[in-house]
């Protein structure tokens, strides 16, 4: 999956739903989706909080099949900012 598709299934898993904060997924040189002001989108901005992740560990984790708190105590995923902004994360995607 490209990450403009990602970015799509990020988008669909926003429609009727709040998200309060922003939140950014950096997947390197994959590229970078933005959650902010209710909507998902690909234009790098500062954010509360950067979840830095492969863009493979990013699919997994919206499917469902990487368990955040793991996948973070194994190094998949590193967090930076607001780890507050992180767990809402669970809402959209949980």
């Amino acid at each position: 999956m490209e990450l403009t598709e990602t970015l799509q299934t990020i988008r669909a898993g926003l429609e009727g739903r709040s998200f309060d904060g922003s939140l950014k997924f950096d997947c390197g040189s994959a590229g970078r989706i933005v959650i902010a002001d209710g909507a998902a989108s690909t234009e790098d901005r500062d954010t509360d909080c950067t979840l830095t992740l492969s863009s493979a560990n990013l699919e997994k984790l919206l499917a469902g099949k990487l368990n955040p708190m793991t996948a973070v105590m194994m190094g998949k995923i590193k967090i930076s900012g607001d780890m507050g902004v992180a767990m809402k994360l669970s809402k959209l995607i949980g």
